[in-house]
């Protein structure tokens, strides 16, 4: 595994864990990789249950990344309503959705040939 592959995979965990830390809910892994002409490596999916909840989420993600690993992404939009937020980080891209939005547009049925990881939390 490459040193690129390594950081992406710490990266990832990160993420992860600040969805984690304020409850982000029902979170998966797209591993768009193997896929032709895709704009990112991995897509983050989650959904929280309001837009304080998806804010959270966002802030959470942001302060575990910047803390641990002193990376910011590079492009962060839909804050304004918190219905559906992305967050890019290049290699990986971040949705953070409510969850009836989430429901709406499908992400997962839309990149089906995704290799996907579904994330167990505890809580």
């Amino acid at each position: 595994m490459s040193k690129k592959e390594t950081d992406k995979d710490i990266l990832v965990a990160h993420i992860i864990k600040g969805i984690e830390e304020v409850k982000g809910q029902n979170i998966e892994i797209l591993d768009l990789r193997e896929l032709e002409n895709t704009v990112c490596d991995y897509f983050i999916i989650c959904d929280g249950t309001s837009n304080t909840q998806v804010n959270a989420i966002v802030n959470s993600i942001q302060k575990t990344v910047s803390k641990s690993l002193k990376e910011k992404a590079w492009h962060i939009e839909g804050t304004e309503n918190a219905e559906w937020i992305l967050m890019d980080y290049v290699h990986i891209v971040v949705h953070v959705f409510q969850k009836q939005i989430r429901e709406f547009y499908d992400i997962e049925g839309l990149w089906g040939d995704a290799k996907t990881v579904k994330i167990e939390t505890t809580y």
